[in-house]
């Protein structure tokens, strides 16, 4: 069943899903958004189509209330709730289905100052561009990053297969986890620093983990949350001063799709908690603050700034996600770049547009970006021409970036070559390393 909605009256809006579902025998999905379906899909001229779901929904169970949140982009087209089942067999009924602004448009930006004063960047070089770190430590790579690409700084993920081993909602277990991660970042600054790389920390797997529908627990559960601020106070403590630290990104890629319950921040309310603590304990390194969505350019619509000091806005871009994932998770089918991709022609121009809410963010409060991930997958058909035009968008704008990522998974390597599950080693340099080598060689080191 598809029933159209006007988004024109709702546009720049938070709206709120909810229905009523129970299903019998509804079959496990090959993929965990698809199953039982209360799901929007919204039409962007900038952002491209959306689809927002509750995932991993299927099996035999009585009535449940199904939720979900949608921001509506400011320029959104054509709403759609759709209910039913996606590549899963069985029956599902629905009932009392309701849809609540749950945030009101936000008021227009500011307008620019006439005479800005320089952004808060937390560092005096020109750019800071690299990569986004391989998940164990090796001295080696840290070398060659520095001493031959010319890399000047790595976003070092602390990460592990989050929410699938479940350890993240044991806190004695993650605590053990973290103390081993801590000591090895205590040995990745001290080899930054001697290969003139900058670091920004970032906790990638957050206390509680997330959710089957990706938002994470510490959103709505106030012992991770409480867990998550105490846990960037050690770090404060333990890091404050060291050369080699850029600054702190305090969580990868938030994502609510639910309002917290009563007590509990939300996924900004949270990062301005973590963020004030630290304070209290480092005054100056710079802390990174992201946007909802994970940490998309969408999410910048409805960013405020922080009532902290010293801090940059993070972004990360996969856009279109059909493009810049495609054969990730699942059968490939090759979409190339530039072209049309889900309906929309996709360029430079276009990567301009998506960008631009976060274009306007950094001109109204005279904000420093930085793009803490982007990349495509390195069989992608003009992936090379893909990242030229993101660098190209980057620089204009004077945002510092990280590509994802150096010598973690072969999918998205500058080093390999292949199609999905059959990638090798290049004999020579690939496109897309002698792109991201060209904007490296211009690098002052710090």
């Amino acid at each position: 069943v598809s029933m159209p909605l006007d988004v024109a009256r709702y546009r720049g809006c938070k709206l709120r899903f909810t229905g009523e579902a129970k299903a019998g025998g509804a079959t496990k999905p090959p993929a965990a958004g698809r199953g039982v379906k209360d799901m929007f899909h919204v039409q962007s001229k900038s952002l491209g189509p959306s689809w927002t779901n509750e995932n991993n929904v299927f099996g035999t169970f009585d009535w449940r209330t199904l939720e979900f949140v949608v921001a509506i982009p400011s320029d959104a087209e054509d709403g759609v709730l759709s209910l039913g089942l996606q590549d899963s067999a069985g029956t599902v009924w629905f009932d009392d289905l309701r849809v609540t602004v749950l945030k009101p448009a936000r008021p227009p930006r500011p307008q620019p100052p006439a005479n800005p004063p320089p952004a808060f960047k937390g560092h005096d070089l020109p750019r800071l561009r690299g990569v986004m770190s391989p998940t164990a430590f090796r001295e080696e790579d840290i070398r060659v990053l520095g001493r031959e690409w010319n890399a000047n700084v790595i976003r070092w993920q602390i990460v592990r297969n989050w929410g699938k081993s479940g350890t993240e909602r044991d806190l004695a277990e993650y605590g053990r986890w973290i103390d081993a991660k801590l000591e090895e970042l205590d040995a990745v600054l001290d080899s930054c620093q001697r290969h003139g790389v900058k670091v920004v920390i970032d906790i990638h797997s957050p206390p509680g983990g997330r959710y089957a529908n990706n938002d994470m627990a510490m959103f709505f559960e106030k012992p991770y949350q409480d867990y998550f601020v105490a846990l960037w106070e050690r770090m404060a403590r333990r890091f404050k001063g060291h050369p080699a630290v850029w600054g702190y990104d305090l969580v990868n890629e938030p994502t609510q799709t639910k309002p917290s319950p009563d007590g509990v921040a939300d996924y900004l309310g949270t990062q301005v908690l973590a963020a004030q603590a630290i304070r209290k304990i480092d005054p100056a390194t710079p802390i990174f603050i992201t946007s909802d969505q994970w940490g998309s350019a969408g999410g910048f619509r409805d960013l405020d700034p922080v009532p902290v000091s010293n801090v940059v806005y993070q972004v990360h871009f996969y856009s279109p996600h059909e493009y810049t994932h495609q054969g990730v998770n699942g059968e490939w089918k090759p979409v190339a770049y530039p072209g049309t991709i889900a309906g929309t022609a996709w360029n430079e121009a276009q990567i301009r547009a998506a960008l631009q809410p976060v274009r306007e963010f950094q001109l109204a409060y005279n904000a420093h970006i930085y793009v803490g991930e982007f990349s495509a997958a390195r069989w992608a058909p003009g992936a090379a021409d893909y990242l030229r035009d993101c660098i190209a968008v980057f620089e204009d704008y004077g945002w510092d970036w990280t590509y994802h990522a150096y010598r973690e998974w072969d999918g998205w390597s500058l080093e390999h070559v292949g199609a999905p599950n059959a990638g090798r080693r290049a004999d020579t340099p690939t496109d897309r390393f002698e792109l991201l080598r060209s904007w490296f060689k211009k690098n002052e080191r710090p």
